[in-house]
């Protein structure tokens, strides 16, 4: 069943992250406004994916000290589609069936129509009877991508969807992700300057100094990757991500 674009409300996190290490992050701030793709750019280790697997609900393998919340007061967890780096496509189902998990693990009727349009849109409609075993890594991440698409969630949380992708397909994925999601929350996980410059309403560059609000397009997504202005966008991200400081362990 779709869930309606109307009910993607803005979603605030603040607080502090410490594990066996040390601390990753204090005393952050991260809003996500509401029905807006917001990027968060940074190196590997800079806990990027933390901060999303906090919002998500999941397990981190640390402690967090603060608040989650969405500005209507409602609950999260059930309203959020998450796409992590990793796949997660169970191996005894083949890709027809992954994409329509959510809902039979729920208790519904699959819309099947729905799957096999998000099937055919990602470019597997040939493929669509095969185990993840028979499928490349970059089709396993459409596939995935496919299922979460499917989910039709108010929040969507989206963690490196496309860095397994050549970059024909990375860019088509792109459009189709940000059209199926259109009026949904998002963040988008990235290392990647052209691709924030290109989907983000709203960028942030994360370090070890914390989050940086950065410059947008004035034109809105998705962007032309050859236009002027995404191109200064994207120049000016990759020298604050080249400058910015690393986490102590790297």
């Amino acid at each position: 069943m779709q869930t309606s674009s109307l009910a993607a409300p803005s979603v605030r996190l603040a607080g502090s992250f410490s594990h066996a290490e040390g601390v990753l992050f204090e005393n952050l701030e991260l809003t996500l406004p509401a029905q807006s793709w917001t990027c968060l750019l940074g190196v590997s280790g800079v806990g990027k994916s933390t901060l999303l697997r906090l919002l998500a609900g999941l397990s981190t393998g640390g402690r967090f000290d603060g608040s989650i919340s969405a500005h209507d007061g409602l609950i999260l967890p059930e309203r959020i589609a998450y796409m992590g780096q990793s796949d997660l496509l169970p191996p005894w189902l083949n890709v027809r069936e992954s994409v329509t998990l959510g809902a039979r693990l729920r208790g519904d009727t699959p819309d099947f129509d729905r799957a096999d349009t998000l099937i055919d849109q990602v470019g597997l409609s040939q493929h669509a009877h095969k185990l993840p075993k028979a499928l490349s890594g970059g089709m396993r991440q459409r596939a995935a991508l496919a299922r979460t698409l499917m989910e039709s969630r108010p929040i969507a949380l989206l963690d490196e969807p496309f860095s397994a992708l050549d970059a024909r397909t990375r860019a088509d994925m792109q459009e189709l992700a940000h059209a199926t999601l259109v009026g949904r929350t998002v963040l988008l996980v990235t290392h990647d300057p052209g691709e924030a410059a290109r989907l983000g309403d709203v960028i942030y560059l994360m370090s070890a100094d914390g989050l940086e609000s950065m410059p947008v397009p004035t034109r809105p997504p998705i962007r032309a990757v050859d236009a002027h202005e995404t191109l200064q966008v994207q120049t000016q991200l990759l020298q604050a991500l080249r400058s910015a400081r690393l986490p102590s362990s790297q």
